[in-house]
């Protein structure tokens, strides 16, 4: 069986690491519109989910409904605009993307924060005179995170809500926890920073140990444990993770030739890939 790093000190690596990650990631000044996909993405707080900052296209579509993802932050910080580049690329493909923490916020975050977004978007969504209302997809829920909010995204995807978990730069830290492995249930991706990537081992350790009969996709970019967040649009990392949620949310099989066949978009590139049940 392979040892794992004593989980004390890999996680307060993991939170250094993040917490450096922070300044690579983004800043609390307001979004101008931004992102790559058709729609221009902002961000916005409301008081009815305070503690949370909330990506969404700037003209919400009247033709289509927005798929929900839920974001855990590295470190587990509270500052819901510490990967503001990366999540403004998602949002502006159409999903409304709700991070922990508000913007340039401080102090830690939970796994039942993420639950508590994905009640707050159900709920908003059939809110009467609600400005989101009718505009989500409730029955398409990503739960997602980084580093220490990859833990958080493990916990709370024990929600018969969510439909895909995505961990970047992130794996279950201590062997105490491999139970939470037995009950994931939803198809799940694994995006690491390579070798080099503190947590890399942890996630291939976690591939080796989840159901036998689950999707599941790994991708490793080396590109160490900060990623390409920072980078404009969120860099390959962007570009990926939107792939992803639109195969796995919308049904978009364009985006999911990225993962599949044996020609797939990722094969025979830079991206080390594993995969199974796809």
């Amino acid at each position: 069986m392979r040892q794992r790093k004593p989980a004390h000190r890999i996680s307060a690596a993991l939170v250094a690491l993040s917490a450096g990650a922070a300044l690579l990631a983004g800043s609390a000044a307001p979004a101008a519109a931004a992102g790559t996909g058709p729609y221009d993405a902002e961000y916005e707080t409301t008081f009815r989910l305070y503690g949370h900052t909330i990506y969404r296209p700037a003209n919400l579509p009247d033709d289509e409904q927005l798929p929900i993802v839920v974001w855990g932050n590295g470190g587990c910080m509270a500052d819901g605009t510490m990967f503001d580049e990366f999540l403004l690329e998602i949002a502006s493909h159409g999903f409304l993307v709700i991070a922990n923490g508000r913007p340039g916020g401080s102090g830690s975050t939970d796994a039942d924060m993420l639950t508590d977004a994905i009640d707050w978007a159900v709920d908003e969504n059939d809110r009467l005179f609600g400005s989101y209302r009718g505009h989500l997809d409730t029955g398409a829920i990503a739960v997602m995170g980084q580093s220490c909010g990859g833990i958080e995204a493990y916990e709370a995807s024990d929600d018969d809500r969510v439909d895909t978990t995505v961990l970047w730069n992130s794996g279950m830290l201590s062997d105490l926890d491999n139970w939470r492995l037995n009950r994931l249930e939803a198809p799940i991706a694994y995006f690491t920073g390579g070798p080099d990537d503190i947590a890399h081992e942890n996630a291939v350790d976690d591939w080796d140990r989840i159901p036998s009969d689950l999707p599941a996709f790994m991708g490793s970019l080396d590109v160490g444990h900060t990623g390409t967040f920072g980078e404009p649009n969120g860099g390959e990392y962007g570009r990926v993770g939107a792939a992803w949620l639109k195969w796995q949310l919308t049904g978009d099989g364009q985006a999911g030739g990225a993962f599949t066949g044996s020609d797939c978009g990722l094969c025979s590139t830079d991206w080390d890939v594993r995969r199974r049940n796809l």
